[in-house]
């Protein structure tokens, strides 16, 4: 890859992830990656090519593990938070939460990314709660809530510094189902 998109790209991660995508102004993202200005324009036609080419290309929802399941449900659900299916930078994910809400790549991107996360929650409990699959309302409900406190997780530790314990979140939901 060209050493000069390269480092346009490493700045406008480190921008971007700062200030925001409309904070950040060309010409700083060309000063940061000590490039001129035009050189920016050259590979990214609009400032908005930088910030698709960002999220297309440093961030990735990662293919799921097809090692078996360990046997409790809690110790499932805790292997999947420690295997977070987004594959970005801690820059990338405060991009990706900060721009979700008025860039519809960004959006589309989180969107996928939850719908991934509660498919492999809600398929973990159901391989190992095989009493709970008649109560799919109850596994949706669960699923649907480990994903977004994982999820959320990344706003809180950013804004805070605080974690949620995904062990206990999986303590918590599984007593819940069972």
């Amino acid at each position: 890859m060209n050493d000069s998109r390269t480092r346009i790209l490493d700045a406008a991660e480190a921008l971007f992830a700062e200030t925001g995508y409309e904070a950040t102004s060309t010409a700083r993202i060309a000063l940061a990656a000590d490039v001129p200005k035009g050189l920016v324009f050259h590979y990214f036609p609009q400032k908005m090519d930088v910030l698709l080419t960002l999220i297309d290309e440093r961030t990735e929802i990662e293919e799921p593990c097809e090692e078996p399941l360990p046997p409790d449900p809690a110790g499932a659900l805790r292997r999947l938070a420690a295997r977070l299916p987004l594959r970005a930078s801690p820059s990338m994910r405060r991009i990706l939460f900060r721009e979700a809400d008025t860039h519809r790549t960004a959006r589309d991107r989180l969107t996928a990314l939850n719908r991934e996360l509660v498919r492999r929650a809600r398929r973990t409990l159901e391989l190992t709660l095989p009493g709970a699959r008649g109560d799919a309302a109850r596994l949706e409900i669960a699923a649907a809530t480990f994903a977004t406190v994982l999820l959320y997780q990344e706003n809180l530790f950013h804004l805070t510094g605080d974690r949620i314990d995904p062990d206990a979140l999986a303590d918590l939901l599984t007593q819940a189902l069972t």
